[in-house]
């Protein structure tokens, strides 16, 4: 070790060495609003720090520019890769581009050596002295076109460049190509070049990992094999094995990943681009949520549920990626901290990382660095081999896609920090692949998590067998974080064997059995010797993360015998809340739910299977409903035998509710004998299912239980809704009855809204009536309604225009779907009330933003008088620090102190819609006309939610057709009619940085 030595000096083509350290943020001068780019020795004074930490600028232009990922290789040295040929591939035309920034090319690229030339490079950057500063400087490969990460090992090194997973060989480590790169894997998509495939790095199973971000697709297949490519539409985690070539999905859903963190237990975990969260942690097998508006459903249509993000509290937009503080150069309280990097907050922010049950929750603690500058753009963070962490800094005006309104992408400069303790040493000059391969066991012990990754891939390069016994004695009489390391080199090394996996599911480190477990899986077919084991630790495991993992494996196996696992997990009473386990459990059901029938019939014969509290809350109503929904006969059968085993009403009940979900928004055909048998003979008969078959019993029980004033108010709510998504036109006079008179405020609305299945002459005259006669709550449905049919279009326009009070009642955004209707009549109607339609020009738009501008920065506004107009005009859709409705995005986490692009979205909302926001029109084969945003589908239904925050259920048969519109469910002309003072408010409480108290 070398005692660290401070170098002030710019180091010009060779890197720069500058210290910045516990800076007072009084001490640093605003930046303006349109700031200048500021000099890399300028650039880390303007850091404010806490007080035991210090920042290093290591490397900045010209040697780095637009740093994108890092890396550490074997002997230290600092590779980088910098994205220099974003945003657009090199070599391809651009057909065209969607609203979600998806361009669809006129070519694939070929691959290296033939490849379209771009400006990528990939850099090797050297601390030759171990002072402190990189010194040696090396290209590994340049004019390469979108790469996005490296990670050396197996003889080479790996580079991701979608389409491609390309291997150059590099057997004599001379930092030279020894040929032309492989092809391992191609079909990764190149539609968005800042969401595609990223963050390649080996994890402790010897697979290399991946991250794909959420605008792009993938068709992935191996070169050399001939099979069906992998498809997926974006946001998962995927792995590939180089010895034995499997690609797979580790994970679907996330965010839009660009990032991907493995801690020193060997979890998995992405940053994520918006809402309130740091992140996803990611379990083996899982679903996770995702933007199903832009990509679709799961790609399972019976996972009938997902897993979303780690609970956060109170955050800015957002996490980029992070990692999880396991180093050595730190004061002892950043361990186990979480850093992540925000590029459009221009900080790294850090958080306490917790269990919440077998997954994780965070909550931010302060922020290791953050800067006045807005060009400070932090795009990946990492693990240094001194046990540091580095910050790769894109420094630009511009860090996403390029829209009108902000400044073009600046190539020219990127910078390298490092974030170190104060009475920091330095590491001495090193070599990895100089150490024997007991040195490197010996290394497994090291505090550095990034030395015992590092080391682990070493003996993964050699597999020495050398080390296998010593290995086998670590796990037999050692425990902890070592033990857990030498598992992961035993398998590395080849020596997992049956008999030692037999061994280690009873090890004393709860990681390690669960490790033990996941290898095992990984064989997908294995002896029943071992599903016997496995099935033991189901039955008696104590820890919840190894019940966790043995969920996750059993949906894997191949081997008969394996639901058995499942079925004694599913006796365990106290995985019932647990945040993964319920849902792991149903996906390992459900894949084997046709193959493996009659088994999964044959659990329900056992008395104790149905008194499981999993079995009742989190299964019966699932599987019911994914044989349901699947709908051959033999499925449907399947769900009488169901039906005839449950061994009480209560249970009934429950498959009932799963079968009523399975046959939402859509009516029945005809049921097999044996569940109609089944259904008639039962205590509770289901009025629903019998409204969908069309009974008239039913029907006519229904009608019943709506005019009786006394009847429970839930179940009125659910016929009124059931109404809505089938033809029985018996119901209009009772739905009429309800909208005009009922007490029940949701029952009215309920009511109003399901009016709108229904073509009947009734209707439109009865609600044009209560326009005048009612509150804004049932005026606003009444409202979404009328405008939903072309002729109750033109009955509610000849009343406005007769009469002037109404016009006030009808707000902007009713206006626009009006205006939706292809019909002379509404056109002529409407441009005699509302004039013609005038689309402002981008000037038009831009003056606006500057006159909003002036006015809201040329005095104070009052945030709790800004509350009260927030609470009246926007909370009907939007929600900010708890306060409003969940139509639109919630502010809370949005960057609301830039004022610019907060103006933008007001006076423009259609410049830039958040994904999962975006407006639908549909129109249906009974002429109706709805829009809104797609909030769930599956492959019979899809449910809409309208700017009123009502949804509407409808099958797919039911659709003519459905579109995304280019248009912003946001009205423009959101501040037209309020005084300066009221805007000043208004954006006084949007841009407060905490609650108000009343």
């Amino acid at each position: 070790m070398v005692k660290y030595r401070a170098a002030k000096a710019f180091l010009y083509a060779m890197g720069l060495s500058f210290i910045c350290s516990g800076v007072n943020s009084a001490q640093v001068p605003a930046v303006r609003k349109k700031a200048d780019p500021l000099s890399a020795i300028e650039a880390v004074t303007r850091f404010t720090v806490p007080e035991d930490l210090e920042v290093d600028l290591i490397l900045s232009e010209p040697l780095v520019q637009q740093p994108v990922s890092m890396s550490f290789d074997e002997r230290g040295r600092l590779w980088i890769v910098q994205y220099l040929q974003y945003p657009f591939p090199a070599g391809l035309k651009m057909v065209s581009r969607d609203r979600y920034w998806r361009a669809v090319y006129d070519k694939i690229p070929p691959p290296p050596p033939d490849h379209f030339r771009g400006k990528d490079r990939i850099t090797i950057h050297e601390d030759s002295d171990g002072d402190g500063i990189f010194d040696q400087h090396k290209i590994f490969l340049e004019g390469m076109n979108i790469v996005t990460s490296v990670a050396r090992g197996r003889g080479g090194v790996w580079v991701l460049n979608p389409p491609y997973l390309l291997f150059y060989p590099d057997l004599n480590d001379d930092d030279v190509p020894d040929s032309d790169p492989e092809v391992h894997l191609s079909g990764f998509g190149l539609e968005d070049t800042h969401s595609v495939v990223n963050s390649l790095c080996w994890g402790p199973d010897g697979w290399l990992y991946g991250a794909q971000g959420s605008t792009v697709s993938a068709n992935v297949s191996r070169s050399g094999y001939e099979e069906a490519p992998i498809h997926s539409m974006g946001q998962l985690i995927w792995r590939y094995h180089p010895t034995n070539r499997t690609y797979e999905i580790f994970a679907e859903g996330g965010g839009n990943a660009f990032g991907l963190e493995i801690d020193a237990k060997g979890r998995i975990y992405s940053g994520h681009n918006g809402g309130n969260t740091r992140g996803f942690h990611y379990v083996q097998g899982g679903y996770y949520q995702k933007g199903f508006s832009k990509h679709g459903s799961l790609s399972n249509p019976f996972a009938f549920g997902y897993f979303e993000a780690m609970k956060h509290h109170d955050v800015q937009r957002f996490t980029h990626t992070f990692l999880i503080y396991e180093g050595s150069a730190l004061p002892d309280r950043y361990h186990g901290r979480l850093f992540g990097v925000s590029p459009l907050l221009n900080h790294v922010v850090s958080s306490q990382i917790k269990a919440d049950g077998s997954s994780f929750k965070t909550s931010d603690i302060g922020f290791p660095i953050q800067t006045p500058d807005p060009w400070f753009r932090p795009v990946d963070i990492k693990h240094g081999p001194d046990g540091s962490i580095y910050v790769a800094d894109w420094y630009d005006e511009q860090v996403n896609h390029y829209r009108n309104h902000e400044g073009r992408i600046d190539v020219s400069r990127g910078r390298i920090y490092r974030l170190r303790s104060k009475n920091f040493d330095v590491v001495s000059p090193f070599d990895l692949r100089q150490n024997t391969s007991h040195e490197l066991v010996d290394l497994l012990e090291n505090r550095n998590r990034w030395l015992r990754q590092t080391v682990l891939r070493v003996l993964a390069d050699r597999k020495d067998p050398s080390v296998i016994t010593r290995l086998q004695q670590v796990l037999r009489t050692r425990g902890g974080q070592f033990a857990l390391e030498a598992l992961w080199a035993l398998n590395a090394s080849g020596g997992f064997e049956p008999h030692i996996a037999r061994e280690l599911l009873t090890h004393e480190d709860p990681h390690v059995r669960a490790w033990t477990i996941r290898l095992i899986a990984d064989r997908r077919d294995i002896p029943l010797d071992q599903i016997e084991q496995l099935v033991e630790r189901a039955r008696y495991e104590p820890e919840r993360l190894v019940r966790s993992q043995l969920a996750s494996s059993a949906r894997r196996l191949t081997t008969p015998g394996a639901l058995r696992i499942v079925k004694y997990l599913l006796l365990r009473p106290e995985d019932l809340d647990d945040i993964h386990i319920p849902l792991l459990l149903w996906w390992a059901i459900e894949t084997k739910a046709e193959t493996h029938r009659e088994e999964i019939l044959t659990w329900f014969e056992e008395p104790s299977l149905w008194a499981a509290p999993m079995i009742r809350n989190h299964i019966l109503g699932r599987l019911v409903r994914r044989y349901a929904q699947k709908g051959s006969r033999q499925d449907l059968v399947t769900c009488a035998a169901l039906f005839r085993m449950a061994p009480d009403s209560e249970y009934s009940e429950r498959l009932l509710a799963g079968l009523e979900t399975a046959f939402q928004g859509r009516r029945l055909g005809k049921l097999p004998q044996p569940l109609i048998e089944v259904l008639a003979n039962l205590e509770n008969r289901s009025t629903v299912l019998g409204i969908r078959q069309g009974q008239a019993p039913a029907v006519e029980e229904a009608l019943r239980v709506l005019e009786d004033e006394h009847a429970d108010l839930q179940l009125k709510q659910r016929y009124v809704e059931v109404f809505a998504e089938v033809d029985q036109p018996a119901c209009v006079p009772v739905l009429l009855s309800i909208a005009r008179h009922n007490t029940s405020l949701e029952l009215r609305q309920a009511a109003i809204v399901s009016l709108q299945s229904y073509e009947d002459s009734r209707i439109a005259p009865v609600l044009v009536g209560l326009l005048s006669k009612t509150d804004q709550a049932v005026i606003d449905r009444v409202l979404t309604t009328l405008v939903s049919r072309t002729d109750w279009v033109r009955q509610l326009l000849t009343a406005v225009s007769q009469t002037d009070s109404l016009v006030d009642l009808i707000p902007d955004d009713i206006v626009s779907r009006i205006r939706l209707h292809n019909d002379p009549g509404v056109s002529r109607l409407s441009e005699n009330i509302w004039g013609p339609i005038r689309r402002a020009s981008s000037e038009d738009l831009q003056t606006r933003m500057d006159q909003l501008a002036k006015v809201i920065l040329d005095g104070r506004g009052d945030p709790y008088a800004g509350k009260a107009r927030f609470v009246q005009r926007c909370a009907k859709c939007h929600s900010l620090f708890g306060v409003g409705e969940q139509v639109g995005p919630d502010l809370t986490s949005y960057q609301r102190r830039d004022l610019p692009n907060m103006l933008l979205a007001v006076v423009n909302p259609d410049a830039e819609i958040r994904e999962g926001y975006e407006n639908h029109l549909v129109v249906t084969d009974d002429g109706r006309t709805l829009t809104g945003i797609l909030v769930d589908q599956d492959l019979q239904t899809i449910v809409i939610r309208g700017a009123d925050g009502q949804v509407s259920t409808m099958s797919r048969e039911s659709i003519d057709t459905m579109e995304v519109m280019k248009a912003s469910m946001m009205p423009t002309g959101a501040l037209r009619d309020l005084t300066d003072e009221q805007i000043r408010d208004l954006f006084a409480y949007l841009r407060s940085s905490q609650p108000l108290n009343d």
